[in-house]
């Protein structure tokens, strides 16, 4: 991954040109070196803040100005199939024990394929010459415990337990023919972020022990992966080849584009209805979750 574009080019061509590629086992496809994630879409943030505060405005104040993010646990991040062990932590004031709100959440990840210098801000119209390609990710979230810990300083032991990708890693030039125009931003970012709005058009799925619960698609992203990076790096911060950026949960305007149980079940209230007679809230020990 770290020769860069021709190289990734190159290889891809032999591919194409009908190289055999060995299928992936249960490994990780790269070496992460730093995990961020963020909180770029706009209906899921919209969701959440109409959880929490159902009388106030439910976005922050800065959330169409920037993209939100917080930094998450490299050495936490397993390969898809990998079994996750439901987290312990504080639950509330003298409260510690397993969480009774274990959920998922389904994105996307992008992995940086070459790095930046640092000190160097990487412009928006040149951050995906930085990126090797898109997984799929679950942000897995124990959400009684992130909710007690956030504030001030947002979430810490109710997310970096485990986060979910992919074995394959899909080079981003094979998503070009994917590329759609977005919608507007407002009020208009400031200039560092400034670009063509665009978004990736790929339907995803999330299946709960075999029943299909929620279709949603990257183009309900408000921030983009261009205008992620140059946020990241508007600071001087460097990009590291393998570093993994989440976008965050993606949900769309309608029910059933929910793309956590949080939403789905908005907050436990109103429970999902699965084929066997069975409800979910949020996961139970044994429960599958398959993203697509």
């Amino acid at each position: 991954m770290e020769r860069g574009p021709d190289f990734w080019r190159s290889t891809a061509a032999r591919v194409d040109e009908g190289d055999e590629v060995e299928a992936p086992g249960l490994s990780m496809p790269f070496e992460v070196a730093d995990y961020v994630d963020f909180f770029s879409s706009l209906q899921h943030a919209t969701n959440a803040g109409r959880m929490l505060r159902p009388d106030g405005d439910p976005l922050p104040p800065n959330w169409r100005h920037l993209p939100i993010g917080y930094h998450g646990r490299a050495g936490t991040v397993v390969p898809s199939g990998t079994p996750v062990r439901r987290p312990q932590g504080q639950l509330g004031p003298g409260q510690f024990g397993p969480t009774q709100a274990l959920d998922i959440e389904l994105e996307a990840g992008f992995v940086i394929g070459v790095a930046s210098r640092p000190g160097e801000p990487v412009p928006a119209d040149r951050a995906l010459d930085h990126v090797f390609g898109m997984v799929l990710l679950n942000d897995w979230s124990a959400r009684d415990i992130q909710g007690w810990e956030s504030r001030p300083l947002g979430p810490f032991l109710g997310k970096s337990f485990a986060t979910s990708v992919s074995h394959w890693v899909v080079p981003l030039s094979e998503l070009d023919g994917l590329r759609k125009p977005g919608g507007p931003q407002e009020p208009e970012p400031l200039p560092y972020l400034r670009e063509s709005p665009w978004a990736y058009d790929i339907d995803l799925e999330i299946e709960l022990n075999g029943a299909l619960i929620a279709r949603t698609n990257t183009r309900h992203l408000y921030w983009s992966i261009a205008q992620q990076i140059a946020h990241l790096t508007s600071n001087g911060a460097s990009l590291r080849v393998g570093d993994l950026l989440g976008t965050g949960t993606i949900s769309g305007p309608e029910r059933e584009q929910r793309g956590s149980l949080l939403e789905l079940s908005w907050a436990g209230r109103e429970p999902i209805e699965l084929p066997d007679g069975t409800t979910r809230t949020f996961l139970e020990d044994g429960d599958e979750v398959v993203l697509r």
